[in-house]
């Protein structure tokens, strides 16, 4: 039974003052206790409580009510490992906006005033910013609700008050729906521009919809294989790029060790980041022939790397080959070291390889692909009952990559072009026999024309 013991202060300035002490038996047996209170009867109604609370199973050790967000939430950090660029991020905001605010505020003492007025006062670079380091902190204190070191979180489910006026910070103007998708001859015209390599590797991100990091990783071994189902009383095949479940994804962040301590860079293939990104993509035939010229020619591994074999980093790529194509470039004379370079009319100005995976759902969508296909190849998870009851056929897929076909060779028409790069014909031939089997989509009746 709890109890209460005097305290007498022998402090300079406050000697001989009273206080008592709450004393009670923990769950383990031991004794805890809580000083400060100024009568007898006030510590020892808390320490029934503290029994009481240990009796119905909600009791939560004051000293862990006590534990500061910075030591907790480096805890918590330990406890759920990530991937590494989820890991970089988390410390990212922790250091960078959260940590020298509340680094040491005990977890008892937050509430949502206060966490939404500091959100409205962060400057972020990105608006999203602020609601990123919320969510991320909100999660902290659930795992401390769940650890039993507080008994509610105070930030769950609470909706983000916007900064207004003055005090707002300036956000970044957003692009409009037309600029977050390319025209095919756009792309087309950045993909020439580019040469056969670079160029390629944005023109199979227009048609395939593949992620930066999918594209980075794809390896021959993943590429033009063939996709065999029966149809129709035959085999249907057609080429596809398959997203490695193990390595289908080259991922780039900064290392961290335990504590958050910077590690060096990190350039990696690794898993994609959910189940629904391991996937075969259909290729069109256009870009199967494509894809089979480059690989015959291309002596590394990695399909888009760069010309030594090396993994590209994303902001190298995007300063150094796709930022010149899409924006423009000046002239350049002949300089030591360098020969010079004619210029670059802008074709699509901020043009980003993300903007290049909405174009290829955007060419989906036009095209009247069907949602169980759609949503296949993009990798993206389908909500709803209809996810579990629909499914891709065979002509689903022949009609995406007829509609495929069609929006490239219309773009060509347009644009007079007969060859990519000046190396392949891209015309249509009139004889069976000058077509590449290897990379045409067929239905055959009995067999399979590629056994």
């Amino acid at each position: 039974m709890a109890y209460a013991e005097k305290r007498v202060s022998a402090a300079k300035g406050s000697k001989g003052k009273v206080s008592w002490r709450a004393r009670y038996k923990k769950p383990d047996g031991t004794w805890g206790s809580e000083p400060g209170f100024p009568t007898k009867k006030t510590a020892e109604q808390w320490g029934d409580e503290q029994e009481a609370a240990m009796r119905a199973g909600r009791w939560v050790d004051p000293e862990l009510q006590r534990k500061t967000f910075g030591v907790w939430a480096r805890e918590w950090m330990k406890a759920k490992p990530k991937r590494g660029a989820t890991i970089d991020k988390r410390w990212n905001l922790l250091q960078q906006h959260i940590l020298p605010k509340w680094e040491h505020t005990p977890l008892i003492a937050f509430n949502w005033f206060d966490v939404d007025a500091w959100q409205q006062s962060l400057l972020c670079d990105e608006e999203t910013t602020a609601g990123h380091c919320v969510s991320l902190m909100s999660s902290i204190l659930t795992g401390a609700v769940d650890a039993k070191h507080i008994t509610v979180n105070p930030l769950f489910g609470r909706r983000r008050t916007r900064a207004t006026g003055s005090t707002a910070p300036t956000a970044k103007p957003k692009k409009t729906a037309e600029e977050q998708w390319a025209t095919p001859e756009v792309v087309l015209q950045i993909a020439e521009r580019l040469g056969p390599v670079n160029g390629l590797h944005m023109l199979t991100t227009a048609f395939t919809g593949l992620g930066w990091g999918e594209s980075a990783a794809l390896h021959r071994r993943n590429a033009l294989l063939t996709r065999r189902q029966p149809y129709d009383g035959g085999v249907f095949t057609c080429p596809i790029i398959r997203v490695d479940p193990e390595v289908g994804e080259l991922a780039e962040y900064t290392g961290r060790d335990a504590d958050g301590n910077r590690t060096g860079l990190v350039l990696q293939l690794e898993p994609p980041k959910n189940k629904k990104r391991a996937r075969d993509i259909d290729v069109p035939p256009f870009l199967a022939r494509l894809l089979r010229y480059h690989l015959d020619d291309w002596k590394h591994g990695q399909v888009f790397c760069t010309p030594n074999g090396k993994f590209w980093r994303r902001s190298n790529f995007g300063r150094s080959v796709l930022r010149p194509a899409a924006d423009g470039r000046d002239a350049l004379p002949t300089v030591k070291g360098h020969k010079a370079r004619s210029a670059w009319e802008p074709i699509m100005k901020g043009l980003t390889v993300r903007d290049l995976r909405h174009t290829h759902d955007t060419y989906q969508d036009q095209i009247g692909v069907k949602a169980a296909l759609a949503f296949e190849q993009a990798g993206h998870a389908r909500p709803g009952i209809k996810a579990i009851y629909q499914h891709p056929t065979p002509a689903m897929r022949q009609e995406r990559l007829d509609g495929l076909e069609e929006i490239f060779q219309r773009a060509m028409r347009n644009l007079g072009l007969r060859t990519l790069w000046g190396r392949v014909d891209l015309v249509k031939r009139s004889t069976p026999e000058d077509d590449l089997p290897e990379i045409s989509q067929m239905i055959t009746q009995g067999q399979d024309l590629a056994a």
